[in-house]
C-alpha cells in the first residue's frame, strides 16, 4: 500500500477498533461499540476516518489456490538505475500483488499470483524482465503456505 497521506494519531480506542477488526472484519459496529464504549455511529465514523486516511483497509482475504491461482511466487529483483521507477512499473502489473523496495541482495521483492507455471514463465520473460532497469531476477516458488496472519495488532 503506497500512501502519501499523513496517518492520524491513534488513540487507544482507535487501536482497539483496529484490533477487533483484524480478528474479524465482519464484526458489527454495534458489537465493536460495546467492546470499546462507543455508540455504533461513533464507531462507524472512526472506521470511516481510519479507512479514508489509509491507516487500514477492510478486505476479504481469499485462498489463491481455491480462486484458480495454483502458482504463487516471490521474485527478488536486482535493478540497475532507479529502483523506484522499476517498483512503480511492477505495481502497474495486474498479476503482481505485492511490491516492496528492500535493502540487501535484492532491490525489490515482488509477489505474483499465476494460474500455473506456463503463465509464470510468460510473466517473468515478457513482463518483469522487460521492464527497463531490471538487471536480474530470482524466483522463489511457494510450495506450501504454512502461516498467513493479519492480526498483528497495533502499537
Amino acid at each position: 500500500m503506497t500512501s502519501k497521506r499523513t496517518a492520524p494519531s491513534l488513540d487507544d480506542t482507535s487501536k482497539a477498533i483496529i484490533e477487533l477488526l483484524q480478528t474479524d472484519g465482519r464484526r458489527s459496529y454495534s458489537e465493536i461499540g460495546k467492546s470499546v464504549g462507543l455508540s455504533e455511529a461513533a464507531v462507524r465514523q472512526r472506521v470511516q476516518r481510519l479507512t479514508e486516511s489509509g491507516v487500514m483497509q477492510i478486505v476479504a482475504v481469499t485462498d489463491p489456490v481455491q480462486m484458480g491461482f495454483a502458482r504463487q511466487a516471490m521474485i527478488g529483483i536486482r535493478v540497475s538505475g532507479d529502483a523506484r521507477a522499476v517498483a512503480d512499473a511492477l505495481s502497474e502489473l495486474p498479476f503482481v500483488i505485492y511490491v516492496v523496495l528492500t535493502a540487501g541482495s535484492f532491490d525489490i521483492i515482488a509477489e505474483v499470483l499465476c494460474e500455473g507455471d506456463d503463465e509464470l514463465i510468460e510473466i517473468l520473460n515478457s513482463e518483469i524482465r522487460g521492464i527497463p532497469g531490471v538487471a536480474s531476477t530470482e524466483t522463489f516458488l511457494y510450495l506450501h503456505l504454512r502461516k498467513q496472519l493479519y492480526s498483528w495488532g497495533t502499537r
